[in-house]
């Protein structure tokens, strides 16, 4: 174990070579994506409207939890995690497993709030280059995140219209 490794995490569970893979290869993603839009003549907004912002989060809170947590997303995580305990709505917990990159690409995935960042990033690369179909994406989840809490409204009423 390397001596920043040992002075980082004494578990030596912190796959930190790992977690600079999948930094180089975000910050990667977001040059390529610049350069990309320079060159196809991509105009850049010059202020994004308070609630495209709030339109973006809702998205970005949704798909990340849709990644991280849904059941039937579980297969796009199985090689990197472990389910470990069923949650109500159909979402589950999981814990990364392997060590290196596939520890750290368990970490991400298993994480809702390391994934929104990636989802952020790909909804925002998608309104810079195509506004109006990025925000009907964004408005698709964000009926999802309506009806999710309305469905947590509906059953929390029936439970105390029962007590």
């Amino acid at each position: 174990m390397a001596a920043a490794q040992r002075s980082y995490d004494e578990q030596d569970e912190a796959p930190l070579g790992g977690y600079a893979a999948l930094a180089a290869v975000f910050a990667t993603g977001a040059a390529l994506f610049a350069v990309t839009a320079r060159r196809r003549g991509v105009r850049l907004p010059y202020r994004v409207p308070p609630w495209d912002v709030v339109l973006l989060g809702g998205a970005t809170f949704k798909a990340s939890r849709l990644l991280t947590k849904d059941k039937v997303t579980g297969f796009l995580r199985a090689p990197f995690t472990r389910r470990t305990d069923d949650l109500p709505a159909g979402e589950v917990m999981e814990e990364p497993r392997g060590t290196g990159v596939r520890r750290a690409v368990g970490d991400l995935v298993s994480c809702p709030f390391c994934t929104s960042v990636w989802v952020a990033g790909a909804l925002t690369a998608g309104y810079a280059c195509a506004p109006r179909a990025a925000r009907l994406v964004c408005a698709g989840l964000g009926a999802v995140t309506v009806a999710d809490w309305l469905q947590y409204a509906w059953s929390f009423t029936e439970q105390e219209a029962e007590d």
